[in-house]
């Protein structure tokens, strides 16, 4: 039977009907509830949650008729990197445990606040991961490249805390005019090709305000990285390559990333508005799904033409230097 407000104290039943158990009900759970009740208080938290998401507000295509609101099972199974059927398994409220690296991802998938992550673990009956910094990803798992494909016409990437590009669609090289399964795997980088593509560097929209905000996320990163050869190596790079990058560079400039609108630049569609949205693998280990959605139907019907087309609209260029 699903968890009601029948099984909480007086003190907590106002919490639960205001739409969500309060922090001190999941403790209470964790404690005293039996393993039954907590299992599907833990199934019932994430339907609700995968539920209230819109699948094109968090940058998913409109795919079928959906006869349920929010997230399909699949997606979030998708987007958490987990199996479909153990995923279902876990929202059903069967007596199986998640590890803490499965709850992280999924709690990234549904996009949970830091309230309903640490909810979330308490219903589980885990603790909370510690906030050490996880290594970067170096390659996208098969369902991730399998989601990636899928996203298409909608450009989409994954991305890690040095701006590497881990994975990426076709849609994503067209928007940018760049051949990236020609470019070596060294050289996939978001800034170092900034720096160094004429072609990448001519479809950034707003350029004096993008190549800083790079910069400075790269900074961002980087202050968890201090003195580790990899990320050292990397700045020695950037340094070498580029005057402009040394200069920005002693602004000590530093941004998060967040959501955000971008403005690329098409050889033959011209200007285009697109949503980026960020999904977010796990904690703190800078590893994120990045999507971008059409701002109008005009820049939808142009991602459209661009896939009908295929390819790049002119060959990739020589290196820009700096």
């Amino acid at each position: 039977m699903p968890l009601s407000a029948a099984h909480l104290p007086r003190s907590d039943v106002s919490a639960f009907a205001a739409g969500g158990l309060a922090e001190s009900s999941a403790a209470l759970l964790s404690d005293a509830v039996p393993a039954q009740a907590r299992n599907e208080a833990l199934g019932l938290f994430l339907r609700t949650r995968r539920e209230s998401l819109a699948p094109q507000r968090l940058g998913l295509p409109r795919v079928g008729r959906r006869r349920t609101p929010g997230l399909r099972r699949e997606e979030v199974a998708l987007l958490a990197d987990v199996g479909v059927t153990w995923y279902t398994w876990l929202e059903q409220g069967r007596a199986i445990q998640p590890s803490v690296r499965a709850l992280s991802a999924i709690a990234q998938a549904l996009q949970c606040s830091a309230a309903e992550t640490r909810h979330l673990f308490s219903l589980a009956g885990l603790a909370l991961p510690e906030a050490d910094a996880a290594p970067v990803c170096v390659r996208p798992s098969a369902s991730t490249e399998a989601l990636l494909h899928q996203l298409g016409p909608y450009p989409a990437l994954v991305q890690n805390a040095r701006l590497d590009l881990v994975g990426f669609n076709d849609a994503y090289c067209r928007l940018v005019n760049v051949d990236l399964h020609a470019v070596p795997e060294a050289d996939r980088n978001c800034l170092y090709l900034a720096l160094t593509d004429a072609n990448w560097r001519a479809c950034i929209g707003d350029w004096d305000a993008a190549l800083p905000r790079m910069v400075a996320y790269f900074r961002a990163a980087m202050g968890e990285h201090v003195g580790e050869p990899e990320w050292e190596a990397l700045l020695a790079r950037y340094m070498a390559v580029s005057a402009e990058f040394r200069r920005i560079w002693q602004r000590y400039e530093v941004l998060g990333i967040e959501n955000q609108a971008k403005r690329f630049i098409h050889p033959v569609e011209g200007e285009l508005l697109l949503q980026q949205t960020n999904w977010w693998s796990a904690p703190r280990n800078g590893d994120r799904l990045v999507v971008y959605t059409p701002a109008s139907d005009a820049v939808a019907d142009a991602l459209a033409r661009m896939a009908r087309q295929g390819g790049l609209t002119v060959p990739s260029s020589a290196r820009a230097g700096a």
